[in-house]
C-alpha cells in the first residue's frame, strides 16, 4: 500500500476514533436527560388533576407533596399500605389505574394505595438521579412506618422497579412485598440492549443494579412482564425473576408491548398479585 493511501486511512480512523470519543463524552455529560424524562406542571394544575380524579395530595411533614392517593370515604382503614413508584413518562397522577385496581380488591378494605413522585417530576423540587430518588424514597418510606403499624408493599413499574429494589435493599424491614411491572435487572442491561456500541459500563452514572439490590431483601416478590416489551425487554424482567431467590411468582402478558399493558379493572391479575403478596405470613389474604 502506497505511504499517500496509509496516511489517508490513518486519518480517517482517527477521525472516526475522535467521533466516537466525543459522542462518548457527550452521552456521559446529557446521560440523565437520556435516561429520565418527567412532564412538569404547576401544584394549582396538579391538585385541580387530582380533584377530577377524587384524589389527594400525599405530603411529608413539612407540607411538599410527595405523591397522590385517594380521598378516601370509607371506613375502616384498608389492612396494607402500597406505595406506586411509578414508569419514567409523565408524572405519578398519571398512574391512578393503580388505586382504581388495588383498591378495588376487598372493596377497599385490603390496600391504601400511595403514588410516589420523583424530584424533578410533577411539582416536586429536586434533582434527577438515582441517589436523589432513594433518598427521598427512603424518606417516605420512613414516614409512612413511622405513621402507623400496617405493613408497606412496594410496586415498581419500569424504571420504578430501580428504586423499589433499591428501599427493599436498603430497608427490608419496612418492606413486607414487592410487584415489579416490566422490570429491568439491570439499566446496563437495557442501556447495552439499546445502544450496544457504546461502553455503557464505563459511561452510566446511575446503576440501578436491581438484582443486586435485592439482595438483602427476602420477602415475596410479584414480577409481571410484557412478552413483546420493546423498550426494557422481556428478558430483562426474566433476568430479575430469575435472579432472585426468594419467594415469588410470575406473570407474563402474551402480546403486550412494554406500554400496552391489560389495566382494565376486571383485569383478573390484580387479586391475583394481591393474594400472592399477602400469602406470607406479613400479611392477610384479601377476602374472597
Amino acid at each position: 500500500m502506497r505511504p499517500v493511501m496509509k496516511s489517508k486511512i490513518f486519518r480517517i480512523l482517527r477521525q472516526c476514533a475522535i467521533g466516537y470519543i466525543m459522542l462518548c463524552l457527550l452521552l456521559g455529560v446529557l446521560q440523565r436527560w437520556l435516561i429520565y424524562f418527567p412532564s412538569r406542571a404547576s401544584e394549582p394544575v396538579l391538585l385541580a388533576q387530582a380533584r377530577e380524579l377524587r384524589g389527594e395530595p400525599w405530603r411529608d411533614a413539612s407540607g411538599a407533596i410527595i405523591g397522590w392517593k385517594s380521598a378516601r370515604t370509607r371506613a375502616p382503614m384498608a389492612a396494607h399500605r402500597l406505595i406506586v413508584f411509578h414508569g419514567n413518562a409523565g408524572y405519578a397522577l398519571h398512574r391512578t389505574h393503580y388505586i382504581s385496581g388495588f383498591e378495588a380488591v376487598g372493596e377497599g378494605r385490603t390496600w391504601e394505595v400511595l403514588i410516589f413522585e420523583y424530584p424533578g417530576y410533577g411539582s416536586r423540587a429536586g434533582a434527577l438521579g438515582e441517589q436523589s430518588f432513594v433518598e427521598a424514597g427512603l424518606a417516605a418510606l420512613e414516614a409512612l412506618a413511622a405513621a402507623d403499624s400496617r405493613p408497606i408493599y412496594l410496586l415498581g413499574e419500569s424504571l420504578g422497579s430501580g428504586l423499589a429494589s433499591a428501599l427493599a435493599g436498603r430497608a427490608p424491614q419496612r418492606v413486607s412485598g414487592i410487584f415489579f411491572m416490566t422490570p429491568y435487572a439491570t439499566l446496563r442491561g437495557v442501556a447495552s440492549h439499546h445502544y450496544g456500541f457504546l461502553p455503557v459500563r464505563l459511561i452510566l452514572r446511575d446503576k440501578w443494579d436491581n438484582t443486586a439490590a435485592l439482595r438483602p431483601f427476602s420477602g415475596r416478590v410479584a414480577v409481571m412482564i410484557a412478552s413483546e416489551d420493546e423498550v426494557v425487554t422481556a428478558a430483562q424482567g426474566r433476568l430479575l425473576f430469575d435472579g432472585y431467590p426468594g419467594p415469588k411468582r410470575l406473570w407474563v402478558q402474551t402480546g403486550a408491548q412494554h406500554n400496552s399493558i391489560d389495566f382494565s379493572p376486571d383485569a383478573p391479575w390484580w387479586r391475583e398479585v394481591s393474594d400472592f403478596l399477602l400469602a406470607g405470613p406479613s400479611g392477610r389474604l384479601s377476602p374472597p
